[in-house]
Parts: C-alpha cells; structure tokens; sequence
C-alpha cells in the first residue's frame, strides 16, 4: 500500500552516458520502482559529495512530506553519508593544485601518491582508490586538515529516523556473481561506453568509475579484480558500522531476502 521510491547514493550512477558502467537500473527496474538522483549528471562535470547531499537531502524530505518511503540504495559510503546526515566539508582547492594531482596520479599511479600521505591518513583509505586519495593529496598540499576518518558514529546523528540495511553473501559466490556480471557489462558494451567518454572529455570524478579504465581497454581480469577488492571494503565498512543491519544472502532467493528486509522495517516502524 505504499508508494517507495528508490533514491541513488551511488557516486558514479548520478553520471548520464555511464549507466553500464555504473550497473545503474535500468528501464526494467525503474518501471518496477521510480528512481530519483540517477543519470542526470554531465560526465564531462565534476560532481562532488557536497553537491550530493544538497540534491539528496530536499528529495528524502519532499518524499517524507509527500507521504512517501524513500529507499536510499547504492555503492558509496560517503554518498550515503551525505544522503542521511550532515557532512563535515572542506573547501574547494585552487585549481593549479588539483590539476597537478590529477598529472601525479595518471602518471605515477595511486599507489604512489598513497605511499606520500601521513602513515595515519594512509590507513583510512586503500592504495587503489584514486578518487579518495587525490583528495587526501589534494587538501595536505593546500594545507587543509583532511577530514576525520569516520568512526562510524555518524549513524547515530542521522537527519531523519532510518533503518540501515546491509547485504551479505559468501565470498566465493559474491566473486562468481561478480566475474558474470562483468562479462555481462561488457557484452552489453560498458567498453564502448568508457572510450566514448573518454572521447568526448570525461571528468575526473566521472573517470574515477570502478573500472572505468580497464573497460576502455578491454581488460575485463583488471575489472573483475578491481570489483571484487571493492566488494570486500564494502563488507568490511558495513561490518563496522554502528547501527546497521546485516543480512547474509546465503541460501536465500529474492524473495527470501525481500522478507528479511521487511521484517527489519517493520521491526523499526513498530518500535518508533
């Protein structure tokens, strides 16, 4: 008897034109269920997390106000973040010293610019996450204070009361589940869609796409092991957090899982 809608936390699915890439919904889906934040972003424009939780804040509250459950689903932690509490933001950096980062990082790769961070600051961010670590690079070569690594105890200061749902699923399978849907991403033509744009002058926060680079160069190995090392800090950082609700998929269809995510809900809704 509701009327959910589906609102995008993922960093990357905001891009229009990256859709395979992104593995955002697609006709199918959002006939199913309306998605809003998704595909609307040039990918030759820088998008920022700032941005995002303007954007994603006024859609969860007119939602809420219009008598509507808002499902706020994606990939990104910070997105997330930013979509159910108040991020702590940083200024924006002078253009000369983003612009000399971008360089280091295409030219001597993450892994170096990660080997130059504070060994404390290092620890809060993997080797292989160019998008974080430019920014990590980006603020101490502009003599900003990085933001504090996160504790986790944002969830307890949410805007909104919300249920914080995570799945699980063993890890062999999640990486057989992975490998196929890559391959399934590159038959429909997430290659073509990389080089295209590429082409046409991509952003790099757009670039910084989960095998954006790999998929250009039809390096699906690359793609399916940058994903599945992906998926692992994503399990990690769910499982740290405070407040969350883990269900293990394991053994379960859709169906099955859908009757534990409603069990949840209903739970909270009962308790509030």
């Amino acid at each position: 008897g509701e009327e959910p809608v589906a609102v995008n936390c993922d960093s990357i699915q905001v891009y229009r034109g990256l859709e395979l890439i992104s593995g955002a919904a697609g006709a199918r889906e959002r006939g199913q269920l309306e998605h809003r934040l998704l595909s609307f972003v040039d990918p030759a424009e820088e998008f920022s997390a700032g941005r995002y939780a303007e954007l994603a804040h006024a859609e969860i509250d007119a939602l809420l106000g219009a008598g509507r459950r808002p499902i706020v689903v994606g990939g990104t932690g910070l997105y997330l973040q930013a979509a159910l509490a108040e991020l702590d933001l940083q200024p924006p950096v002078p253009a000369g010293v983003r612009t000399a980062v971008e360089a280091e990082l295409r030219d001597r790769g993450s892994e170096a610019l990660h080997a130059e961070l504070d060994p404390e600051l290092a620890a809060t961010v993997h080797e292989h996450d160019r998008k974080r670590i430019a920014r990590l690079t980006e603020l101490r070569r502009a003599g900003i204070d990085p933001p504090a690594a996160s504790d986790g105890l944002w969830t307890a200061r949410m805007r909104r009361p919300s249920v914080l749902i995570g799945l699980s699923l063993d890890r062999e399978e999640l990486a057989q589940r992975i490998d196929r849907r890559v391959e399934a991403m590159a038959a429909a033509g997430a290659g073509e869609e990389a080089r295209r744009a590429r082409a046409a002058g991509v952003s790099r926060t757009a670039a910084a796409a989960l095998g954006f680079d790999a998929f250009a160069a039809g390096d699906l190995d690359a793609v399916k092991s940058a994903h599945r090392a992906y998926a692992r800090r994503q399990l990690s950082w769910m499982r740290r957090m405070e407040g969350v609700t883990l269900v293990d998929r394991a053994g379960l269809d859709d169906a099955g899982t859908a009757h534990h995510l409603l069990e949840a809900l209903e739970g909270a809704d009962d308790g509030a």
